[in-house]
């Protein structure tokens, strides 16, 4: 797969008018995108709809958790709308995972998303960890845990550090998918990011895709950012 249809771009923007001017800047370079709690709680569907008609994938980040029968029907109207891959949070726990894997099976959808799992957000570092009630534990154990426990619910693979892709990698399997958010090229500050990598280091590492949002979106210039990022992955 080309390097540039595994960066996914957050399209983290507060309105359609505001997304639609990201979308028409990276057209014809970048392919892939996210679309998060802001947008989708904002437009909804007509979000995806937008990205569709500019021929962009999408990631839908709601990373749902909920009681299984509630994801796993949320799972299946998802499936309806024919996104490429969803998230649901690890910590909703293994039978809720294997109820949203059984909902995207059965789903008549002829596309069948990725499902990915979250792990441990990576604005997280030990200190926060513990502040939640996770003292006693590393952030490697427990990342490494709750992927696991979504391989075992049938999951197609997790979203995750890439401080932590290695340990997957090992853990997991090369099949395993492994998508990294927290990605930033040198020049960015690290802003609410606490476990990042530079973007050429995180698919060396093992990432089958990269999340990178404000480095792109919050460029005066998101088109040459985006370009001057994937100049990077091909040196």
């Amino acid at each position: 797969m080309n390097a540039r249809d595994r960066v996914i771009v957050a399209l983290d923007a507060p309105s359609l008018e505001a997304a639609r001017k990201l979308l028409e800047a990276l057209r014809g370079v970048v392919s892939f995108y996210k679309v998060g709690l802001e947008l989708f709680t904002a437009h909804g569907w007509k979000a995806l709809d937008l990205v569709k008609s500019f021929g962009g994938k999408i990631f839908l980040d709601l990373k749902l958790h909920d009681i299984p029968t509630t994801v796993a029907r949320t799972a299946a109207v998802i499936c309806g709308y024919e996104v490429d891959m969803f998230n649901v949070h690890a910590l909703g726990g293994l039978e809720m995972m294997r109820e949203v894997r059984l909902a995207v099976d059965a789903s008549p959808s002829a596309r069948k998303p990725l499902v990915l799992a979250v792990t441990i957000l990576t604005s997280h570092d030990a200190a926060s960890l513990q502040h939640v009630g996770l003292g006693g534990i590393t952030i490697d154990e427990e990342v490494k845990k709750l992927a696991l426990l979504a391989q075992s619910a049938g999951l197609d693979g997790v979203v995750s550090s890439p401080r932590e892709i290695g340990l997957l990698r090992a853990s997991a399997g090369k099949d395993f998918k492994i998508v990294t958010p927290g990605i930033r090229p040198l020049e960015s500050s690290l802003q609410d990011q606490k476990r990042t990598l530079i973007p050429a280091e995180a698919f060396r590492a093992g990432a089958d895709y990269i999340v990178i949002g404000r480095p792109i979106t919050g460029a005066p210039d998101p088109r040459g950012a985006a370009e001057a990022i994937f100049q990077t992955l091909s040196s």
